[in-house]
């Protein structure tokens, strides 16, 4: 081997080097890092969504011991339950729009049919005085607004992800190196939906 391709050799591997250390520092790898947030943040959220289904049974069971004449709210939150939990959610559903708002007009129909449950209890002062009814009662709370919570900041991580994508030089170094990553739907509710809910027993 010639002097001068030894020389090169050495030469070469630190330009590449240099290369490498100045794309790292020059964001390059906002893109994945932002769609990290993202999943991070959707897995919050389905979370806390599990966490309010894991809820509903022993809710139901409580009230339907006190109140026996509204077996049609009773009724309305079981099959808003039943459709979430049958509801798949694949692989794909942040960048799939019909199956996010699919996923997100269950989630919202089960929230609403839990706000009607609410309000009839407080016709049933029995059932607001119940111990398991009052722990119940916490926790729903207390899931609600971490609920709000997680949307809040996987709302806030989709903004900062989709702009990244959108905007320069993110979008040349998606076109250069990120092509198969996409735009991810986001909560379309309303600004009035999106206040924390209050539960009052």
């Amino acid at each position: 081997m010639s002097e001068s391709r030894r020389y090169l050799r050495p030469v070469r591997w630190l330009a590449i080097g240099g290369v490498a250390l100045l794309l790292s520092g020059c964001g390059i790898n906002k893109i994945p890092a932002d769609k990290q947030q993202v999943n991070a943040a959707w897995s919050q959220v389905l979370n806390e969504y599990q966490r309010r289904t894991d809820l509903i049974p022993n809710l139901v069971a409580t009230v339907k011991g006190y109140a026996h004449h509204e077996a049609s709210v009773l009724e309305a939150v079981t099959a808003a339950r039943s459709r979430v939990t049958a509801t798949r959610v694949p692989a794909d559903i942040l960048t799939n729009p019909r199956e996010f708002h699919e996923f997100e007009r269950n989630e919202n129909t089960l929230g609403g049919a839990l706000s009607r449950l609410i309000s009839v209890t407080e016709n049933y002062p029995n059932l607001k005085a119940d111990q398991n009814f009052l722990v119940l009662q916490a926790q729903l709370e207390g899931t609600e607004n971490r609920i709000a919570v997680a949307r809040r900041d996987y709302i806030l991580a989709v903004q900062q992800y989709d702009t990244e994508l959108t905007t320069i030089p993110g979008r040349w170094y998606r076109s250069l190196f990120y092509s198969n990553y996409k735009p991810i739907q986001n909560f379309t509710i309303s600004a009035q939906a999106e206040k924390v809910p209050k539960v009052h027993f």
